[in-house]
């Protein structure tokens, strides 16, 4: 900062000057109470609950039992495909593929019209490579609203792709 010094007028030397002081504000008490308003809300804020899918495995057992054939009646496959397609078909060597968009209202509402069809449905749920994680939820989620009892997720066969490449 620059300062100039003058020398004092003789004319203006008759009149008293004020002392002109700088302003200082303290700060110390405005920072005191940002501190304590920061403190204060992050104290009384609660953090966002995590958003968890529950998934129920089963134990292995120690003395494996020998489960008895589950008849292809019961069997309703969901195969997830790319651009958010669900392909679905009743039993396992009928070869028709019907298409199904991937939400959870869609999924829902064919699960529970296929479980009041259905007696003791199993449903398999078969996700390809170029399937989005979103659409494994939705079909949770589909899994849940139906209120389906039994459901397996498993791997895709070479036997399911060759179907997809058919209906494609």
């Amino acid at each position: 900062m620059a300062e100039v010094n003058q020398s004092p007028d003789k004319r203006i030397s008759n009149r008293v000057r004020s002392k002109k002081h700088s302003t200082r504000i303290d700060m110390t008490p405005m920072v005191d109470l940002a501190f304590l308003l920061l403190t204060f809300f992050i104290l009384t804020t609660s953090l966002q609950k995590a958003k968890v899918l529950e998934l129920t495995m089963p134990e292995e057992p120690a003395n494996p039992v020998q489960q008895p054939p589950i008849n292809e009646k019961h069997v309703l496959t969901l195969i997830l495909d790319a651009n958010n397609k669900i392909y679905w078909r009743h039993g396992i060597s009928k070869p028709k593929l019907e298409v199904v968009k991937a939400s959870h209202e869609e999924v829902g509402k064919l699960l529970t019209r296929m479980n009041k069809e259905i007696d003791k449905m199993l449903v398999l749920v078969k996700a390809t490579g170029r399937s989005k994680y979103q659409n494994l939820v939705d079909v949770m989620d589909g899994i849940e609203i139906a209120k389906v009892e039994r459901y397996c997720i498993v791997d895709i066969t070479k036997e399911d792709e060759a179907l997809l490449k058919e209906n494609q």
